[in-house]
């Protein structure tokens, strides 16, 4: 029997530090930590096995699809598919950044949407049957679709709405916030907020799609790590980064067979509302 795997994607630091933390103690496998920079990647896999730890290293920038494809050929040879997947890398602007709002709309977006998007694109055909798929998200995300009209709300809550039409809607964002016509549009003022609006929407149409096509009991949520002293809260969060590795763990190791959740917006474990 094909040992199991797991990939956290952003894992050197932070938050998704954490979660490989916790999956190398709980998860019955392979634990794949992975980094854009092979040096950090390299020192972080050395700390945890400082700790009694047996994580691995796999480089992978997932804002380059060749680094993506890399690491999908690996798995594939090495394991024949893929058994966890945490779509934890991301990035956000300080409050203090002097990058105009339409450059953190663009590089926003292509991070944490798009890029995130591209290896689900790329890893999902290896998703072995009863594979958990967990995607951070953000309380953002929630808090910005608050925020959009009732127009845009009505339409990322839709529970028909189509991959091709979430990618369109959020170029729209991109595009109207290099005129700064965004908040004109609809969208609200928070390029890291629509970003976790994409990943969260994505995750719910991901799940109807994998069932759509008679997936074996692969199960795909969107989840919030809290408000978690990282680099990228600026430390201000409250949660230490294993607190913060609670829920995309509890997400990534749901036990076979579960009806519930799937497809859902997760926070503190439970199931929280994705609505108008």
């Amino acid at each position: 029997m094909a040992k199991r795997v797991a990939v956290v994607t952003g894992s050197n630091k932070g938050v998704g530090f954490g979660i490989v933390r916790a999956l190398c103690q709980k998860f019955d496998g392979d634990v794949i930590l992975t980094a854009r920079d092979e040096g950090r990647g390299k020192e972080a896999v050395d700390a945890l096995k400082q700790e009694g730890l047996s994580p691995l290293f796999h480089q992978l920038d997932i804002t380059d699809h060749n680094s993506v494809v890399r690491l999908h050929d690996f798995l594939k040879e090495k394991y024949g598919g893929l058994d966890v997947l945490v779509n934890n890398a991301g990035i956000a602007y300080k409050a203090s950044s002097t990058a105009s709002f339409s450059e953190q709309a663009v590089v926003t977006l292509k991070t944490n949407f798009e890029a995130t998007l591209d290896v689900c694109e790329v890893l999902f055909p290896l998703l072995r049957p009863h594979a958990r798929v967990s995607n951070v998200s953000s309380f953002v995300s929630q808090m910005s679709l608050a925020k959009c009209s009732d127009a845009l709300r009505s339409k990322f809550t839709n529970p028909n709405l189509g991959m091709d039409e979430l990618v369109s809607l959020l170029k729209q964002f991109v595009e109207s916030a290099k005129t700064e016509q965004h908040q004109a549009q609809g969208f609200p003022n928070s390029a890291y907020g629509m970003s976790k609006v994409g990943v969260t929407v994505m995750s719910i149409i991901q799940q109807r799609e994998l069932d759509a096509k008679g997936a074996e009991d692969i199960v795909v949520n969107a989840c919030c790590p809290g408000y978690v002293d990282t680099d990228m809260s600026s430390h201000k969060g409250s949660l230490t980064i294993d607190q913060g590795a609670v829920t995309p763990t509890y997400c990534a190791l749901l036990p076979p067979n579960v009806d519930s959740p799937r497809g859902k917006f997760i926070s503190k474990e439970k199931i929280s509302e994705w609505k108008m």
